[in-house]
């Protein structure tokens, strides 16, 4: 089986990273963090975009691609830190009217959380009972439910995709400082701890985009699930590491290190949280 991308996965990716890096720079993501709303706007814009429709059948008005596709466009989106229930939206935009072109913003309750409660049109599952509760990301308010809903199937593998986005974005941006910063007279690049933390998060990242490609082919429910946990370890480990790579200044507001992972944390309990991914791919050998 072949895993390379094809030249039009490969120009999907260039597109969808040129228009997010248009529609969501990083002045937009302060000016998020610092006024955190969903922005319809945006949202429409993504909807115009195909990024809900991408795997509608063009006969029903949507772009026709498949899952391998989804986990491309979602990976971009994890890497700039893109907020909303996007993955909910994503998956009812053949299901809910108005979700496909952004008119309607979808989300859904899962192992007993739901995003952007408060903001969304519709709400699939069970949101009896459910409380605000205090989010560690600022761009992912919360609510708490009684209940416990998992989420299962293309859900959780397209936010193990994000995760990967965001896990990529955090090695580039601690290659990016090891390259410029210097102490005691040379870049900490060159500093055989910092090369390590760096080497390792390149590693971490290759394996679970490899895992979360793979199980896009396969659909194999125990490979999403396998494919989540590597792409959670990645995400948060990678932000810890790109910490310290940073140094203090990675623990200051200003910077956008913390962002990936607070955002990695939630996302790693949104969706087939460690417990139950280890149950599932263990029953599953």
């Amino acid at each position: 089986m072949d895993f390379r991308l094809t030249e039009d996965q490969r120009a999907l990716r260039r597109g969808v990273r040129e228009l997010l890096a248009r529609l969501f720079g990083r002045e937009a993501l302060r000016a998020a963090v610092d006024a955190p709303s969903l922005d319809r706007e945006l949202w429409r814009e993504l909807g115009a975009a195909g990024f809900f429709a991408l795997r509608l059948p063009e006969a029903e008005g949507g772009v026709g691609l498949g899952l391998p596709e989804a986990v491309l466009v979602f990976e971009e989106a994890g890497r700039v830190l893109l907020p909303g229930p996007l993955v909910a939206t994503h998956v009812a935009a053949g299901s809910v009217p108005g979700a496909a072109d952004g008119s309607v913003v979808v989300t859904a309750a899962s192992e007993g959380l739901v995003p952007w409660l408060d903001e969304a049109d519709v709400v699939l599952g069970d949101v009896t009972g459910a409380v605000p509760v205090r989010s560690v990301d600022p761009l992912t308010p919360l609510h708490r439910l009684p209940g416990l809903e998992p989420a299962t199937g293309p859900a959780v593998l397209l936010t193990a995709a994000e995760q990967v986005g965001s896990a990529a974005a955090t090695t580039d941006a601690a290659v990016s400082y090891a390259r410029q910063r210097s102490q005691f007279g040379q870049l900490i690049g060159g500093f055989q701890a910092v090369k390590h933390l760096c080497a390792g998060m390149l590693v971490r990242t290759e394996l679970a985009r490899a895992a979360v490609r793979a199980a896009a082919v396969t659909g194999d429910p125990v490979e999403i699930a396998g494919a989540k946990l590597l792409a959670d370890e990645a995400a948060v480990g990678n932000a810890r590491d790109c910490l310290q790579v940073h140094g203090g200044m990675g623990f200051t507001w200003e910077a956008d290190v913390h962002l990936h992972l607070k955002r990695a944390w939630v996302r790693a309990e949104l969706r087939l949280p460690a417990a139950r991914a280890e149950e599932e791919v263990a029953a599953g050998l």
